[in-house]
């Protein structure tokens, strides 16, 4: 059999998934035969099977990996929601990739159907070659049974997989048939119309399932900590996958309305009323459905309570101040009189929130620590891989972009060392309780800054003073002290300041650097005056700014799925029931009886708050719905920051529409060193684009694949031709 004709043979397998990805014939799985390759040698070959499962798993990288663009290098599209922004690509300067304006268009909805279209087409090819996988493992009598099943199992989750990643961010998509296609039928007769919400989640849920019978190991590596062994799927990560796909089925946007009318949220439902398709199938549901948290819940439980025994990763108290290797000395948070006087699990006595925070993401830790569940591995290639988000995110001094940064906002949501609000917070945004902002530098009192308000050195604002250990691990505020480990460096442990033009540092050995890391006309500047630290490591360092110099940063990888998202999201079902339940376990050897139990949610809510070094909630606060609600979701935003969920969490809580739109608050960066107190007052920050409309909640399919897909119907707001 020719290649052409392996080709069209490999079409009618899967239903003619050409007419979303192309013409068979120019597949990625072609690279691997030449034409006098049949299907049946490629299966019974063991290198040509193996590759043909690892073609499977390549298209989790650029796009599909949530990481870049071909529009917007250096940039996780869906970092970016109210918390965090992406400087450089704004219409302020020219852009080293001619894009000035396209993170401006990003943020306002101003795109075309067009725009990051490579998602799409990736997640069907991988949807492709995983389903020829699927069908003809089977002739390898090289493999043993347990090697052939294992194999299916791996290629049946990335497979679902990608249809998850497809289902959060387009909404429901074709699910491609298993059972074969007359291929001689035209383009408009093979065409398939979208699944509804509820089917593609269930779809999901069900293959994992499957996948997780089929995997034949909880643990990731067996000994191995290479780019194939990181990505290598598990049945935790096919459980912790279904439970994704049943949380967002559950969450307001895909779960209709309450009898009163409106979402849990109160939210109408009218965008999904016009999400229909060409038979007028509602593609969202109208009704609200209770027992849909339930179900989500049962599923957090199954990974909860599975055989990989996953935990939140903690490192050990550091007893010694390594500041310029940046391992200062532990800062005990102060006593709750709960966590406070216990080990972990239990309590924090033990360990050093911010190492067991900020180590997790910047590559000190491996990947085989129990809290990674699922991983799309390193994502390396500078600009598009994780290296991206650091380069631009260091500042100038180090050779950085120093562009990535936070909002107001993100700031605000932090909470105090003591788990109470930063006074002020949101105070100039609307909101907060009436109290002001903290007055005052560390310098105007004559402290050892360090010693009285750790980690804080001279010259820094009282409103960074005494914050939760998430916040130090994840915020460069202005003056907050940044690790050089450039051998050629003499300082290595710098303090950061974002004023207006040039400015002499000194540092605590005496040395002193002129650096330019404020507004200075050109587009390498915070807009807001505070940058991000989390994924920075204190090894990484650059000699020169420019795109290929990447190679002293330490690799990270990406937690596509953690054990802190499923705790938290298996409290948010849990506080969103009103009845209780029983539900089957996923292998049915068990069921769940489900109701809203405050235990429950503490079982996802205090390990999370333990390790991070603040407070339980009271007692008032998890007895009243709302009130937690409001608290779960800004857990969310504080421990999953900048990891791509806000803009997603936004989205299914139907929460976008009115956090999207609200203006940007920072710092005033226009003012320079001898204007402290006009530096720190809060204003809004014009030049950051605030818009959200309906035909955000979802991204608009390509012109291209509407027009070969008769029966695709757009996303609502977007147009369906050129």
């Amino acid at each position: 059999m020719k290649r052409y004709n392996i080709a069209l043979s490999l079409f009618v397998m899967l239903g003619g998934m050409s007419v979303l990805t192309g013409c068979a014939d120019s597949l990625d799985s072609d690279k691997y035969f030449d034409d006098r390759r049949t299907i049946e040698s490629v299966f019974t070959d063991i290198n040509q099977t193996n590759n043909w499962l690892t073609q499977a798993f390549s298209f989790l990288k650029g796009e599909l990996a949530d990481v870049t663009t071909k529009e917007i290098n250096g940039a996780g599209l869906h970092c970016f929601a109210d918390d965090m922004y992406f400087g450089d690509r704004d219409s302020s300067i020219s852009g080293d990739w001619g894009k000035s304006d396209s993170y401006s268009a990003f943020k306002r909805g101003d795109y075309d159907e067009n725009f990051g279209s490579g998602y799409w087409t990736q997640a069907y090819k991988g949807i492709y070659q995983a389903s020829i996988f699927i069908k003809n493992i089977h002739l390898n009598n090289k493999l043993t049974e347990e090697e052939r099943l294992d194999m299916k199992g791996q290629a049946r989750f990335v497979r679902a997989y990608y249809y998850w990643l497809l289902l959060r961010k387009y909404g429901p998509v074709p699910i491609m048939p298993d059972e074969g296609a007359d291929y001689t039928l035209s383009y408009a007769e093979l065409s398939i119309p979208r699944s509804t919400y509820e089917e593609c989640a269930e779809y999901i849920a069900s293959e994992m399932v499957q996948a997780a019978k089929e995997l034949q190991s909880w643990s990731r590596f067996q000994g191995n900590t290479d780019q194939e062994s990181m990505i290598r799927p598990t049945k935790g990560a096919a459980l912790a996958t279904r439970a994704l796909a049943y949380i967002y089925a559950a969450s307001p946007l895909a779960n209709g309305q309450l009898a009163n009318g409106s979402h849990p949220g109160g939210v109408s439902d009218g965008f999904a009323k016009t999400f229909v398709n060409k038979d007028g199938t509602p593609l969202l549901s109208l009704t609200y459905d209770e027992s849909k948290w339930a179900r989500a819940a049962a599923a957090c439980r199954d990974v909860m309570e599975c055989q990989a025994g996953y935990e939140l990763y903690h490192a050990g108290l550091q007893l010694n101040d390594n500041k310029t290797t940046g391992y200062p000395k532990t800062i005990t948070p102060p006593d709750d009189n709960d966590f406070s006087q216990k080990n972990w699990p239990e309590g924090w006595a033990d360990i050093d929130p911010y190492l067991s925070y900020r180590d997790f993401f910047n590559g000190a830790v491996g990947l085989d620590n129990t809290e990674i569940i699922f991983s799309r591995g390193y994502n390396v290639g500078g600009h598009s891989g994780m290296e991206g988000l650091v380069v631009h995110a260091l500042p100038n001094t180090l050779f950085g972009y120093n562009c990535h940064g936070l909002t107001q906002k993100m700031v605000d949501a932090y909470y105090m060392n003591d788990g109470t609000d930063c006074p002020g917070k949101d105070s100039e945004m609307g909101g907060g309780d009436g109290s002001e902002r903290r007055q005052g530098w560390t310098t105007s009192r004559g402290d050892n800054a360090y010693t009285k308000y750790p980690p804080l050195g001279q010259g820094v604002s009282m409103q960074y003073a005494e914050r939760e250990p998430r916040f130090y691990a994840s915020v460069s505020f202005n003056g907050s002290y940044w690790w050089n480990a450039n051998p050629e460096k003499t300082n290595k442990y710098m303090q950061v300041f974002y004023w207006r033009g040039t400015n002499t540092v000194t540092s605590p050995d005496g040395s002193t650097t002129t650096e330019t890391n404020g507004y200075d006309n050109t587009g390498y500047y915070l807009r807001t005056g505070i940058g991000i630290k989390k994924w920075v490591n204190p090894a990484d360092w650059r000699t020169v700014r420019s795109a290929d110099d990447y190679g002293h940063i330490v690799r990270k990888w990406e937690p596509a799925i953690r054990y802190a998202d499923i705790l938290l999201m298996y409290a948010e079902a849990v506080n969103e029931l009103s009845g209780s339940y029983t539900v089957p376990s996923w292998d049915g050897t068990k069921s769940y009886s489900v109701s809203r139990d405050i235990n429950e949610m503490k079982r996802g809510i205090r390990p999370v708050r333990c390790r991070a070094g603040v407070p339980d909630y009271t007692m008032a606060e998890y007895s009243d719905q709302q009130t937690l609600r409001a608290k779960i979701k800004r857990e969310r935003m504080i421990e999953l920051m900048g990891e791509g969920k806000r803009y997603y969490d936004l989205r299914r809580w139907m929460d976008a529409a009115i956090e999207e739109s609200k203006p940007v608050y920072g710092c005033n960066v226009l003012m320079t060193n001898k204007q402290q107190d006009d530096f720190q007052r809060i204003v809004p920050i014009y030049s950051l684009p605030t818009v959200f409309s309906d035909k955000m909640y979802f991204w608009p399919i390509s012109t291209g694949e509407l027009k070969r897909n008769q029966n695709l119907v757009q996303n609502p707001g977007w147009k369906y031709f050129d």
